[in-house]
Parts: structure tokens; sequence; C-alpha cells
């Protein structure tokens, strides 16, 4: 038996994912499945990837198999600063840094920016993935809600997604926002709040949307209190309905860190994201991603250059969102058909998720062995608070499951909350 001296302070921090762990006791096609993040594996473009490498071999050659820069592929860093509307001035290092993922994204963010102790604000409940990161960096995750509300005026009521109002104190929740968190660092002064995270499109668990204004009220926040944000945006070109918003990189380029990821718009396998960012900060994410892998998949990345030039890869997107849309408002129509009085659930506007509160006699974390016994899974919510509180809420998406399943899958559910 290895000792627990031999690991270093930071291994005892680490969260488990509780989908990985679904991934590893159940095949997913074997079971009606609400729980990962998974896109439709018919929106890869399958039929196009032999060609797509085939001019990737043709164009680059022995080029696409060597190391690369550790930046990423220049063209392809252009192409995506284009598209965001972020034009680069001068050398492109100082404006996009492809990743290895938009999750490598998040990690690398969090091990420049975090000590322990130190603390990050961000809307609960939180994407996991972030969790987890900032976790391993021995970081706190404190309740961005209370801080806006309490940075607000006197006669208002601050801003917060629609729908996710702060819970009572006795119902948990992440820390309550000390006033010294919100103070300069002083040397041997306590810890501080570094950055706000944020996941402003079609949120990661809840499926909910940021206001223009809230964007705003975030901006200004941060401004005055000296904070940078990572604006985590995966999902933002999965919008069904309603009006595309700013970003909030947009409305505040000199201290906003936006991340971007390939996994839902082309291929999850192909481990691809980027960053666009203050040059400063860019250039430490740099240093670091040296020691992490040198550098991002040089293939994968001409790949997705060449479906982005060729404008397949916004046909393949316009294709996705008809198939999601459809099977969004059929998994809306379902729990309102299904679901016993008592449960309420989000409306998204777009991306992958929505998110269902339950009776608080109802405990997800218990229920879920059962759940997978009877056939459906979905992710319990409280995994996605710091304290995990909320333990009747739940997580489920729709993109993975075929649309023919998914109605056995929802009664297969709503019979267990009957129950």
């Amino acid at each position: 038996m290895i000792s627990d001296q031999v690991y270093s302070s930071d291994v005892a921090s680490f969260l488990p994912s509780p989908v990985r762990e679904i991934f590893r006791r159940v095949d997913l096609n074997a079971i009606c499945s609400f729980a990962g993040g998974y896109p439709d594996a018919s929106t890869f473009p399958l039929s196009l990837m032999p060609e797509l490498a085939a001019r990737v071999v043709e164009k680059y050659g022995a080029k696409a198999l060597q190391y690369g820069a550790t930046q990423g592929v220049p063209e392809l860093r252009q192409v995506l600063l284009e598209r965001a509307g972020a034009a680069a001035q001068g050398d492109l290092s100082a404006a996009i840094q492809i990743t290895t993922s938009s999750q490598q994204g998040i990690d690398v963010c969090s091990r420049i920016l975090l000590d322990p102790g130190d603390v990050v604000l961000a809307f609960s409940p939180v994407y996991l993935g972030a969790l987890q990161s900032f976790r391993s960096y021995r970081a706190e995750v404190a309740d961005l809600a209370e801080a806006l509300a309490r940075d607000a005026a006197p006669d208002s009521r601050g801003v917060r997604p629609a729908g996710l109002t702060p819970p009572p104190a006795s119902a948990g929740g992440p820390p309550a926002i000390e006033p010294r968190v919100l103070r300069p660092r002083e040397s041997g002064a306590a810890p501080r709040a570094k950055f706000i995270y944020v996941i402003p499109d079609f949120n990661n668990p809840s499926g909910q949307t940021l206001s223009l204004q809230e964007r705003q009220r975030i901006v200004a926040f941060a401004r005055a209190n000296d904070l940078l944000i990572v604006e985590d945006s995966p999902y933002r070109e999965l919008r069904y309905s309603g009006e595309a918003l700013p970003t909030i990189h947009s409305l505040a380029p000199e201290r906003t860190l936006h991340l971007g990821s390939f996994s839902k718009i082309f291929a999850p396998g192909f481990r691809l994201g980027w960053i666009i960012g203050p040059e400063e900060i860019l250039h430490k994410i740099y240093l670091c991603k040296q020691a992490l892998d040198l550098c991002p998949p040089v293939f994968d990345q001409y790949l997705a250059l060449e479906f982005l030039q060729s404008g397949e890869l916004d046909a393949n997107l316009a294709r996705s969102i008809d198939l999601y849309r459809a099977k969004r408002d059929k998994m809306l129509a379902l729990l309102e058909k299904y679901m016993p009085a008592g449960v309420s659930w989000t409306h998204p506007e777009g991306g992958l998720f929505l998110w269902l509160t339950l009776p608080e006699s109802i405990d997800t974390v218990a229920l879920y062995d059962r759940a997978l016994a009877s056939g459906v899974a979905y992710v319990a919510g409280s995994f996605f608070y710091p304290d995990g509180s909320h333990r009747n809420t739940m997580r489920l998406n729709f993109s993975f499951l075929d649309a023919s399943r998914m109605e056995e899958g929802v009664r297969l559910l709503a019979g267990l909350l009957n129950d």
C-alpha cells in the first residue's frame, strides 16, 4: 500500500466527476441517458472527414504531423478571431491561444490566477468541471449573486439569472461573501477574490442565459472591484430561440478571458478550444502551456481550419441547431406531459441542458441507483453546488439521447418521482 505521504497536498482537493463515474458503470447506449453533456453523434461530419483529412495532408504534408507552436496554428487563430469579431492587432499570439479543449482553458486560467485559499465568484449552480479545477488549486467558490446584491443600490435587488433566486440561509449554498474578499491584497492579508467565472449563454447546468443588463452589471462590478472575468462560452453558437446578446468580452475586453470550444460545433474528440483575452495574461498562459502539453494537436487544428474555411462548419451548425431545437421542444413537452405536480424546470433558449427543481422531500442523490436500475440516468444537482446542497435538483441533457427514446426516459423518470 502506497503511503499518502508520497502525494502532493493538492491531491486531497481533487473532486471526482459523478458523470464520469456513470460512464464507468453503464453503457450509455443501453439506457435512457440524460446524464452527460454529449452532442448527438449524428451532428459529427463523418462523411466529410476523409476529404478534410486528404486536404490537410495535401496542403500541409508532414507539417500537420510535426510539433507546432504553443499558441496554436496561426491560420486557425486568425479565422477564430475574425469569427469572434476580435480582429488581432499585430502579433496573433497576443490575442488568442489555442487550448487542448475548453476544459483545459478553465484549468490553465485557474493555474495562473489562483493561490490556495483564493476565492472565485460564480453563480450557483456551477459547472462541475470548473468546480473541479478551482478545488484542485485549493480555491474557494463564493456566491456571485450575493456579491452583486451587496454591491447594488439600497433600492435595487441586484441581479441573478432568472429563476435562480438566492436560497435561504438554512438551505445551504456557496459560502457567504465576506467584505475582505473584495479588498485589494496586502502583504500578509487574507486571500481575496481573484476572478468571476460565468457561462452567460445557456449555462451548464441550468440552461439559463444572462440578460444584457446582467452582463453589464457584472462588468461594472468587476471594474469597481478590480476583478478579472473568465467567460466560459462553449454553447454560444447553439441558440434555438431568442436574440443573440453581446459577449462579456466585447463589453470588457481589458479584463475578460473568453473561452470557446469546438466540442459542441465540430466534434468533442478533437479536444480543441481557445482563449481570447488581454495580451499580458495570454503570455502567462502561453508559458504555462509549454509545461502542460507543449502545443495543441496540430493535425486536429488543420482539420478544424479546413472545416471552417470550407463553410461546412456553418452548414453543419445550422443542421445541428435544427436538430437540437426539435429535441429541446420535445423534452419540454414531455416534461409537461409526465412530470408530477411540484416539479419545475428551466426553458433554455439554447445549449444542451435544462434544470429540474423537485419537492424538497425528494433526494436525487439517494434516488440515483434506483433510476439507473430502472434504465434512466441524470446528474444530481447537488454536485453543482460547492457545499453539496440542493439535493432536490437535477440536470437533464436533451442532446444525446435519440428522440425516439426520449419519451421512454422521461416517463421512467417521472414514474420514479411519483413513487
